[in-house]
C-alpha cells in the first residue's frame, strides 16, 4: 500500500465521519422541527376534533365546514414547506460540510503522514547508496512533540549513528593495519634483496630469496589492495576531468601477454574522478580478465559515451561463470571454486575493489556470463 492510498483512505474516514455526524444532526432537527410545528399549528388529531365540534354545533353551516377544511389544508402546506425547506437546505448545507470535511481530512492526512514519508524517504537513500560512506551520514532529525513517530525517527537515527561508528571505525582499522604492515614487509624484502645480491651468496641462499620474495610480494599486493579498498569506499570529493579512453590505452600499453588476443574498440568517454582510482579499475578488470582466461584466448575492452555516461566493457574467453555466482565475485576475498581450491594467486580483491571506486564515483558495476565462458564486465560512470 503507497502513501497516496493510505492518504486518500484516511481523507474518506474523515469526510465520512463528519458527512454522517452531519446527516445524523439533520435528522434530529428534522424530527424537532416536525414536533414544533405540531405543538404551534395543531395536530390533524386537534384539527380533526374541532371539525367534528364544528359539524354537531352547526350542521346546516357549510361554510364553517368548508373552512375547517381549508384551515386544515393550509396547516398541511405550512407544515410540508417548512419540513421540505429544511430538508433541501440542510442537504446542501451537509454536502458543502462533506466537502469542506474531505479537504481538511486531506490536510490533515498529509501532516499525519508526512513524518513518515520522510522516515521512508531517508531509509530509501540511505539504501540506494549502495554502501557509499556518505549514506550513513545522513540523519532524520525529526522535530515535533514527543509522540511514538518522532520516537521511532530518533531510535533510527540512533541505529544509523552506530553503524556509521561501526563502518567507519572497521575502515580506520583496515587503512592502520594496512599502513603498519607495510613497514615490516618493505624491511623484509630489502633485507632479503641484500642477502640475495651481495657478493658469494650461495646459490640455496638465491633460491630461498628469490621464493621470500615472492611470498613478500604477494603480501605487499594484498596489503595494497586493502588499502584501495579502504580508500575507495569513501565518496571522492575532489574529481578531475579525464577520459576513459586514455585510461584504458594507458593500461593496455603495459600490458605484457603473449598467449592472450587484445582487442580494443576505445572511443571517447569523458567523465571525471580520481585518475589513480580510476587506473586502478581498469588495471584491475584487465589483470582479472587476463588471469581468469584460457589459453588461446582473448580479452576485448571498450570505451564509449552514451546517454551521458562514460562506459567502460571489459570482455574475455575464459572458464564458464555460473549466473549464481556472480554477485559472489565482488565480495571481498572471494574466488570462485577452481581457484579457490588450487590457492591461485588472487585475493578476491580485484572486482571488490572495482565497485568500491565505481560506488565511490557515483557509478554501477554489472557483470555478466559470456556464452562459452568468460565475463562481461560493464563499468557505467557519470559523464564530464
Amino acid at each position: 500500500m503507497n502513501r497516496w492510498t493510505i492518504r486518500v483512505r484516511l481523507t474518506v474516514l474523515y469526510g465520512g465521519l463528519f458527512f454522517l455526524a452531519g446527516a445524523v444532526l439533520l435528522g434530529v432537527t428534522y424530527l424537532l422541527m416536525a414536533q414544533r410545528l405540531d405543538r404551534n399549528l395543531g395536530s390533524r388529531a386537534d384539527i380533526g376534533i374541532r371539525q367534528d365540534q364544528v359539524r354537531e354545533l352547526f350542521p346546516n353551516n357549510a361554510a364553517m365546514a368548508q373552512a375547517v377544511q381549508h384551515a386544515l389544508a393550509e396547516r398541511d402546506r405550512v407544515r410540508d414547506d417548512a419540513l421540505n425547506s429544511l430538508l433541501t437546505q440542510g442537504g446542501i448545507a451537509l454536502l458543502g460540510v462533506g466537502v469542506v470535511a474531505g479537504a481538511f481530512g486531506w490536510l490533515v492526512a498529509g501532516r499525519a503522514l508526512q513524518p513518515l514519508h520522510r522516515i521512508t524517504d531517508t531509509a530509501r537513500r540511505i539504501a540506494g547508496a549502495d554502501g557509499a560512506r556518505t549514506g550513513l551520514h545522513e540523519r532524520i532529525a525529526l522535530k515535533g512533540p514527543r509522540d511514538e513517530v518522532k520516537e521511532l525517527a530518533d531510535t533510527f537515527d540512533v541505529m544509523l549513528e552506530r553503524l556509521d561508528r561501526s563502518f567507519d571505525g572497521q575502515r580506520r582499522f583496515v587503512a592502520n593495519a594496512s599502513h603498519e604492515l607495510r613497514t615490516p614487509l618493505a624491511l623484509n624484502r630489502a633485507l632479503v634483496e641484500l642477502a640475495v645480491t651481495r657478493p658469494g651468496a650461495a646459490t640455496e641462499t638465491k633460491q630461498l630469496g628469490e621464493s621470500l620474495l615472492t611470498v613478500n610480494e604477494r603480501h605487499e599486493r594484498l596489503i595494497d589492495g586493502l588499502l584501495t579498498l579502504a580508500d575507495a569506499e569513501n565518496e571522492v570529493a575532489d574529481r578531475s576531468p579525464l577520459d576513459l579512453y586514455e585510461v584504458a590505452e594507458h593500461v593496455l600499453d603495459q600490458l605484457k601477454t603473449a598467449e592472450l588476443e587484445v582487442l580494443r574498440q576505445l572511443a571517447p568517454a569523458p567523465t571525471r574522478g580520481d585518475p589513480i582510482l580510476l587506473e586502478r579499475l581498469v588495471q584491475n578488470l584487465v589483470e582479472n580478465a587476463t588471469r581468469h582466461n584460457t589459453p588461446g584466448g582473448w580479452l576485448a575492452v571498450t570505451t564509449q559515451a552514451v546517454n551521458g555516461w562514460a562506459v567502460l566493457t571489459v570482455t574475455n574467453t575464459g572458464p564458464v561463470v555460473p549466473p549464481y555466482e556472480i554477485e559472489a565475485l565482488f565480495q571481498p576475498f572471494r574466488r570462485l571454486g577452481r581457484e579457490r581450491i588450487d590457492g591461485g594467486r588472487g585475493f578476491g580483491l580485484g572486482l571488490s575493489i572495482v565497485r568500491a571506486v565505481a560506488t565511490a564515483h557515483g557509478g554501477t558495476v554489472r557483470a555478466t556470463p559470456r556464452e562459452g565462458g568468460g565475463l562481461v564486465v560493464q563499468v557505467t560512470l557519470p559523464a564530464n
